[in-house]
């Protein structure tokens, strides 16, 4: 008979957490499935629940008011139009109204593939108005002492990483990361976490980070409902994913899953405090 001592069964039962996902980006039936399926046994335990703008804020706050399971992010994401003055002072008080109720601010960062995609085509970009967007949400993480969840990759991190040590934030998330060396070392040094997504599973670039990147400052997301390729092609997205993930990380330092799965977990728990 398995042993009931606590302890014993928090090794053995493997838990999970989904660190980024765009709930309010499912379809309605589907978004209430994952969250009923929220701390089943040896399944996801939380979801880190992500915003787009102040209209997907809203709904992330209805999803996660209907669920102590679902932690609310909000932020406006940087893969899109600029908001208007208006619509970014609507949106940052309604934040200052509810800096309690949430569990971080985010998703928020640079917008590298829309500058990417303007380049292409031979197209003017300024990053600088995104800049100065992303500093607001910047001074509230540090004046809240809440985690900020973070849209920066390759030569974007750089520039992030200055603007955080301006303002002294510590519990800094960057989600689904890609960078040089340089800032890969920087970010670990700093105590920022990453958290690695299901392409994972085929992706060298991810295979590498994860494989280099300190084991205290590491999570699992799935980024949902963004679709992958390899394993899950075909797939729809879901936080149930994140166990792929966590399996192949456990490979990658030689650990059991279920080892792998608490020291995951207990990461998340660090950064999130749920």
């Amino acid at each position: 008979m398995p042993s009931t001592d606590m302890n014993t069964k928090r090794f053995t039962v493997p838990r999970y957490v989904d660190t980024h996902i765009h709930l309010d980006m499912y379809d309605a039936d589907m978004a209430s499935a994952f969250m009923s399926g929220l701390g089943t046994t040896a399944g996801v335990e939380y979801v880190v629940a992500v915003s787009m703008h102040l209209g997907s804020c809203k709904a992330t706050e209805l999803l996660a008011l209907a669920s102590s399971r679902v932690l609310p992010a909000y932020g406006y994401h940087p893969e899109q139009e600029l908001p208007s003055d208006e619509e970014l002072a609507a949106l940052l008080r309604w934040m200052d109204q509810r800096q309690s109720q949430m569990c971080a601010i985010g998703e928020v960062g640079l917008p590298y593939y829309r500058r990417e995609e303007a380049l292409t085509k031979g197209e003017k970009f300024h990053r600088e108005p995104y800049i100065e967007l992303l500093e607001p949400f910047v001074k509230r993480a540090a004046a809240w002492n809440k985690p900020i969840v973070l849209h920066a990759v390759y030569d974007d991190a750089p520039i992030v990483c200055d603007m955080l040590e301006q303002h002294n934030v510590r519990k800094a998330h960057f989600h689904w990361f890609k960078g040089d060396d340089n800032t890969i070392q920087r970010m670990a040094a700093n105590g920022y976490y990453v958290s690695l997504t299901p392409d994972l599973l085929y992706e060298t670039e991810i295979q590498q980070l994860a494989a280099r990147y300190p084991l205290g400052q590491v999570m699992t997301e799935t980024d949902g409902p963004w679709p992958f390729d390899g394993p899950f092609a075909g797939h729809s997205t879901e936080p149930g994913m994140v166990r792929s993930v966590a399996a192949h990380w456990a490979v990658l330092h030689g650990l059991s899953d279920v080892e792998a799965a608490e020291i995951l977990y207990n990461n998340a728990k660090r950064l999130y405090g749920f």
